[in-house]
C-alpha cells in the first residue's frame, strides 16, 4: 500500500526531464496492461498517449501490434506533429495519431488522452445522451464532459481529431457518437482512471434506465469531496496494486 500511495503522488518540480519522462512512459505501459486487464483492446481498438516532457509538440504512445497485456515501456513510440516516427521501432497506430495529436496541441494543460472500445461505454455513446449525476462516480463528470455529435466514427485524418478537440474545449472527457469515450488528465494515470470511472458510469445509466439523477447541489459537493486527491490517480494504482502483480515488469 506505501509503495502505491508513493506512486500515487510521484512527480515534482525539481524532477529533470528524463525523469519525467520515465514516468510517463512507464505509467503509459501500464495503462495498456490495466486496458486487457478488464478485458479491453483485445481487438487493438484504443490508445493511451503520454506528452514528451521536452519535445511538447510529439507523444508517446504504444507502437501497433503488441498486444495490450504484453506492454512495456520498449514498446512505446515517440510521434511528431506531422505524424512521424521520431523515437521507437516499429508501426505507428494512425488512428492513435489523427486523434491524440490535435487534442493535445489544442490543450497544452493536459498530457495525456485515453480511448478504448469496451461493453458498456460504446453503446451508451451509441444513445448521444449527456451524463447524469445518478451514482456517485457520475459525480466526477459532472459539467465537464461533452458529446461529440459527430458521424465520423472511423477518424482517417487529424481533421477528424481536431473536430473532437474543439468539441472537447476544456472539459475533461467526451462521448463519441457511435464510438465510444475519451478522457483526458493532467497525468497519465488520472486519465486512465478517469476512462475506468466513466466506463463504470456508461454502465450503471444503461442498466439503471428509470434512476433518479441526485441535484446540482448535490452533484457538485459530491464531485467537490472526489476530485480532492485525483479520482483517476487513485483508480489507476488501485487497478495496479489488484491487477499487476510486479509493476517493474514493463521496464
Amino acid at each position: 500500500m506505501s509503495q502505491m500511495i508513493e506512486e500515487m503522488l510521484a512527480g515534482s518540480d525539481e524532477d529533470t526531464a528524463q525523469q519525467i519522462r520515465l514516468r510517463r512512459k512507464r505509467h503509459v505501459a501500464l495503462g495498456y496492461r490495466l486496458f486487457a486487464a478488464q478485458r479491453w483492446g483485445d481487438l487493438g481498438d484504443g490508445h493511451i498517449s503520454a506528452r514528451d516532457p521536452e519535445r511538447t509538440d510529439c507523444f508517446w504512445i504504444l507502437r501497433f501490434g503488441v498486444s495490450y497485456h504484453a506492454a512495456r515501456m520498449d514498446d512505446l513510440v515517440l510521434i511528431g506533429p506531422d505524424g512521424s516516427l521520431v523515437e521507437g521501432k516499429g508501426p505507428i497506430n494512425d488512428a492513435a495519431y489523427y486523434i491524440h495529436q490535435p487534442i493535445l496541441e489544442a490543450r497544452p494543460d493536459i498530457v495525456s488522452a485515453a480511448h478504448v472500445h469496451t461493453g458498456w461505454g460504446t453503446p451508451f455513446a451509441a444513445e448521444v445522451r449527456p451524463i447524469e449525476p445518478i451514482t456517485q462516480e457520475s459525480c466526477i463528470f459532472f459539467d465537464d464532459h461533452v458529446i461529440f455529435d459527430d458521424e465520423e466514427v472511423q477518424v482517417q485524418s487529424t481533421d477528424g481529431g481536431k473536430r473532437i478537440a474543439d468539441a472537447l474545449g476544456d472539459k475533461g472527457a467526451a462521448i463519441l457518437r457511435n464510438h465510444g469515450l475519451l478522457t483526458v488528465g493532467d497525468r497519465v494515470d488520472e486519465a486512465v482512471g478517469r476512462f475506468v470511472h466513466m466506463e463504470r458510469v456508461a454502465e450503471a445509466h444503461m442498466k439503471a434506465h428509470n434512476a433518479k439523477p441526485i441535484s446540482a447541489e448535490g452533484a457538485r459537493f459530491a464531485q467537490a469531496d472526489l476530485l480532492r486527491f485525483g479520482p483517476g490517480r487513485v483508480a489507476f494504482w488501485s487497478m495496479v496494486a489488484r491487477h499487476i502483480e510486479n509493476p517493474s515488469i514493463v521496464e
